[in-house]
């Protein structure tokens, strides 16, 4: 239908977005792929504020370097939400230690590989033989062993979502 439901759709012209609006549609499309509340992207925000690299470009490698986006990536499971279950399951080495902590920081050089049980779950499996993402640049991936291992930090035209994170930080820079 190419009018708004009700007596007055039929009214020519749609409603001018607000900036507030525009910023609030980029913070909610970020919310929703990286499956994160308000306060973890308010703390990121504020984090990448007071980088020395430009606040929306740290602000995409901060979310790009996740535990829980690092295993999605990699194709270990087929949804952000699924890989943080993965994590949280206890599924997911880093450098050999169990992390359970989805929100856990990768760093350079960092390999994380599923635990020696995990390897034959069937949705690790089905992930894997399905993979629809391509690999980032930034992530080197070992099938056979079941690891990946973080080569450089992730640039901000390597993330998976089409977000402006410029405007994010905007929305955050006018409410504190």
């Amino acid at each position: 239908r190419s009018t708004r439901p009700g007596q007055h759709g039929h009214r020519v012209g749609g409603r001018k977005v607000s900036d507030f609006g525009v910023q609030l549609k980029e913070k909610q499309k970020l919310q929703f792929n990286y499956g994160l509340r308000e306060k973890q992207i308010s703390r990121l925000v504020k984090e990448a504020r007071k980088s020395d690299m430009a606040a929306g470009d740290k602000l995409a490698e901060l979310l790009e370097r996740r535990l829980d986006n690092v295993v999605f990536r990699a194709g270990f499971a087929r949804t952000i939400p699924a890989a943080r279950q993965l994590v949280a399951h206890g599924h997911i080495r880093v450098n050999g230690k169990r992390v359970d902590i989805a929100s856990y920081r990768v760093k350079v050089g960092d390999m994380i590989q599923l635990r020696q049980r995990s390897r034959n779950l069937e949705s690790v499996r089905e992930s894997i033989s399905s993979i629809r993402l391509a690999r980032p640049d930034w992530l080197q991936c070992n099938y056979a062993e079941m690891s990946a291992t973080v080569m450089a930090n992730p640039t901000p035209d390597s993330a998976s979502v089409e977000v402006d994170v410029a405007r994010v930080v905007e929305f955050y820079a006018k409410r504190g």
